[in-house]
């Protein structure tokens, strides 16, 4: 039996939908914070939330493996992690695969901390582990497109610095994969786009897209940080915005070696195609 964390996410929806497809003989169930919100996924669904650690033994009882969707609340992910690992363990789970973030004990990713202590929390449980550090999706980006739309701009502090995301359907289907086939057991993969791409060139993609011009504004980090702050953004959300493109700007997320189409095989979704399938709705 396979658990699927952060059942009502986008991801974990996703991959179970490969599982269904590619994995039919497989008993899957959807963990979910929300099980209503869940009923369309045509698995079970069973309650589970990261702050209710009983939630978690009981949605994880019988389960052979577990597809840990790293959760959103930062700040609380280690001990929400952790909770999970130790209701994996008494509910006797015999492997872990769980979506980091990428190159996290190599970078100053802003996020690396906590994925880094969530990583030593699986591997210090003694449970078989894979972790998926996957690279940005091409849909984080679909705010920026649409913006980019409607006023000509791209605005960022990311100078030239690049990254290789790829679409969230390749993550899923690649952790649908690892999940299901042997031979991934206590293995880490950094999963990326084929080609990584600038903040320019994704104003390019998009201006070829929509036959209208759009161009990149790169700001000075503190400029960023005040345009933010004026336009309301809060705290926190200003410096994870402000730190990721300082994070790009230094290299953090370029990495692209191919592990992710190798893994899927078939090559990543080029950036071109998700951006005119995001503004296809």
């Amino acid at each position: 039996m396979i658990v699927v964390t952060g059942g009502n996410g986008s991801l974990a929806r996703k991959t179970i939908a490969h599982l269904r497809r590619t994995a039919p003989h497989q008993r899957v169930v959807a963990a979910a914070r929300r099980p209503e919100a869940a009923a369309d996924l045509g698995v079970e669904v069973r309650y589970a939330d990261y702050d209710d650690p009983r939630s978690l033994v009981s949605a994880f009882a019988g389960a052979d493996r577990l597809l840990l969707v790293s959760g959103t609340a930062f700040g609380r992910r280690i001990a929400q992690h952790k909770a999970a690992v130790d209701a994996a363990v008494d509910a006797g789970v015999g492997h872990i695969v769980y979506t980091s973030a990428p190159r996290v004990d190599a970078t100053d990713l802003v996020f690396a901390p906590e994925h880094i202590g969530s990583e030593r929390a699986i591997q210090e449980s003694g449970v078989d582990y894979t972790f998926l550090r996957n690279n940005w999706y091409h849909e984080n980006y679909a705010p920026t497109i649409l913006e980019a739309v409607r006023t000509g701009f791209i605005v960022g502090s990311a100078g030239d610095g690049a990254l290789a995301s790829a679409a969230r359907e390749d993550y899923a289907e690649a952790a649908a994969a690892v999940v299901t086939r042997d031979g991934h057991r206590n293995s880490t993969y950094e999963l990326a786009g084929d080609t990584a791409w600038t903040y320019a060139q994704l104003a390019a993609a998009i201006a070829e897209a929509t036959g209208y011009p759009v161009t990149y504004r790169d700001l000075e980090p503190e400029e960023r940080r005040g345009r933010l702050a004026a336009a309301g953004v809060e705290a926190s959300g200003i410096e994870a915005i402000a730190g990721i493109e300082e994070n790009i700007a230094q290299g953090a997320l370029a990495l692209a070696d191919g592990s992710l189409s190798r893994l899927i095989g078939h090559p990543t979704e080029p950036l071109a195609d998700g951006v005119r399938r995001i503004l296809a709705g």
